[in-house]
């Protein structure tokens, strides 16, 4: 290092080089940590806003439970009986008034029982107090842990048990009023939500120091404890914000996140102290600052390397003109520079080299393989003319022999077997039925007498453009699943209309059907990209050829027959016809 720094010109570009990746390096550590800290506050915010969102949804199903067990209090009679009865000032009263009102051909219906079934057992226990009150006084319902309920009557409207504050619950309040009497009311029923049950719902929530507030100014601390704890949750919920930062020093930020409750006059607060969360995170952030330095330290070492070999290259030219002056001229030992830029050199003819034989190989690679194509292609027209020639012997002894059914099928698969040959991959409806029916025809010799088909195509079908051979595998569908060789009247329609949108193709057989669930599947793997997903391997060909052709305006669609067999619609729109072209319809 030291020569180089002997240098005026690589002591300053060195000097310059440190400045910049030191800049570079505590800049981009600053604000990567700025990024992981405010990441790490909106995942405390969104684990806040998780455990918000959780209570109110206890609070609205308490509700709701609520709101169905008054609609069961007035569908029930005998029930609401009661609950007129339990307003009464003392248990002696009410049971007194209880018999009054029973009939001894009915049971008799317990409010406060009904009370605990439908309500704590169904709430989960958070429901707790229920209390009935009239104008002075109230009968109050009590659940321990344990779900045993106590009674109290009597309790006048003021009493202790009865103030609304946010560390005993919310309160839901109900009229409570008798259909029968015109809708009058006799009572308020207040329902008590403990709020340790409802807040303990949100324990599983990382949501560190929390706590409810309500407009009153009281305070539920849901994580956490302390004055401390009080006083900046009381200050948030005061601010009016939503967010913000609460100072309780210097470098001692606090934020905070508040929500505020549509149920009830109250809001959530959630307190992140950030130099918690920094503690929480040391690890990550000792991880952090050790790869910034290390980087730092990386590029530097490199900077030096690099300078010191310039910075030799240098001195080794003033050398060189001082030993000329000298008259010394004396070979030297190549520049390493030197050495690496011929080395390049010759990477690079290598890699040329290399390039150059990869490419006359491809071309004699590809001088081969053209040739196979050829021998093929010309094999491929001999195998053809030799099947039709071996076909045409086999049909000419049938003729002799005198089986001129032989000799008809015969005729009929060497036409077929041509015309799939000769024909282009774009044909028109009416070529396509051609095949069709040139393949349903050989299977009326193969079951004379058991099997009959139709072709009810109209007109203006068949000009229609289309893939080959595609109707071929649905009519051999039908000969492997549903065709009964038992049967006498094994049956196969094809029928085809123009509608108003587009045109229809329609391929109906009395086959054996198809089983409900084995339908299902086969209708939800149609349009699947997994062909084996299926097992309908034969249709999911034809539906691929389809949609590739004709795109989203065909579709597929299959059904059983009401009487048996299946049914098979093509549906092809009119508008993307109009786009197809056809290249030869043969």
């Amino acid at each position: 290092m030291g020569s180089f720094l002997q240098i005026k010109i690589y002591r300053h570009k060195f000097i310059a080089y440190v400045i910049f990746v030191v800049s570079i390096g505590l800049t981009l550590g600053t604000l990567t940590c700025a990024m992981l800290l405010n990441q790490w506050v909106g995942n405390a915010r969104i684990e806040a806003a998780n455990a918000f969102s959780r209570v109110e949804n206890e609070l609205q199903y308490d509700a709701d439970r609520i709101e169905a067990y008054m609609q069961r209090i007035y569908s029930n009679p005998g029930l609401l009986d009661d609950a007129r009865s339990f307003a009464s000032s003392s248990a002696e009263g009410y049971l007194t008034s209880r018999l009054d009102h029973s009939i001894y051909s009915q049971p008799l219906v317990s409010f406060p029982e009904d009370l605990k079934t439908y309500l704590y057992s169904w709430a989960q226990g958070e429901i707790t107090q229920i209390s009935l009150h009239t104008g002075e006084y109230g009968n109050v319902v009590r659940f321990n842990d344990n779900g045993i309920a106590s009674y109290t009557f009597g309790l006048p409207n003021k009493d202790e048990a009865f103030h609304d504050t946010i560390t005993k619950g919310f309160v839901y309040r109900k009229k409570l009023s008798n259909p029968t009497l015109g809708s009058q009311e006799f009572g308020e029923l207040r329902f008590l939500v403990s709020s340790e049950q409802v807040f303990r719902s949100v324990q599983n929530f990382r949501v560190g120091e929390a706590a409810a507030v309500s407009a009153a100014g009281d305070i539920y601390l849901i994580g956490g404890h302390g004055e401390d704890l009080e006083q900046m949750s009381r200050l948030a919920a005061e601010n009016g914000r939503t967010h913000g930062i609460i100072s309780r020093g210097i470098l001692k930020p606090i934020f905070y996140v508040t929500f505020a409750s549509t149920k009830f006059n109250f809001k959530f607060v959630s307190i992140i102290d950030l130099s918690t969360l920094i503690r929480q995170h040391a690890g990550m952030l000792i991880t952090l600052f050790l790869i910034v330095l290390a980087a730092m330290v990386s590029v530097l070492l490199l900077i030096v390397y690099n300078l010191r070999d310039d910075a030799l290259f240098l001195h080794r030219i003033i050398q060189s003109i001082g030993r000329v002056k000298t008259a010394n001229f004396t070979t030297s030992r190549p520049a390493r520079y030197r050495r690496n830029e011929y080395g390049m050199i010759a990477r690079e003819l290598d890699d040329m080299i290399q390039q150059l034989d990869k490419y006359i190989r491809n071309e004699y690679l590809l001088k081969i393989k053209q040739q196979e194509t050829e021998m093929k292609a010309l094999q491929n027209q001999i195998n053809p003319h030799f099947l039709y020639n071996t076909l045409e012997v086999i049909r000419s002894t049938a003729l002799v022999n005198r089986d001129t059914d032989t000799a008809d099928a015969i005729a009929t698969l060497g036409t077929l077997y041509r015309e799939i040959v000769k024909k282009e991959n774009i044909i028109s409806i009416a070529s396509e039925l051609e095949l069709l029916q040139k393949y349903l025809e050989i299977m009326e010799f193969k079951y004379p007498g058991r099997f009959y088909y139709q072709v009810n195509v109209e007109p203006a079908l068949l000009s229609i453009p289309t893939v080959k051979f595609w109707m071929q595998p649905l009519a051999e569908n039908f000969f492997i699943h549903g065709f009964d060789a038992g049967h006498e009247f094994n049956l196969y329609v094809v029928n085809g209309w123009e509608a108003d949108d587009g045109y229809v193709l329609e391929f109906v057989d009395n086959g054996q059907g198809i089983p409900a669930e084995r339908l299902n599947t086969v209708r939800r793997t149609l349009f699947n990209q997994d062909d084996a997903s299926s097992g309908s391997i034969g249709l999911r060909n034809v539906y691929t050829r389809l949609h590739f052709f004709y795109g989203d305006g065909c579709t597929i669609e299959i059904a059983n027959n009401e009487e048996a067999g299946v049914k098979i619609a093509v549906r092809i729109s009119k508008e993307v016809i109009e786009h197809v072209q056809v290249d030869d319809c043969g």
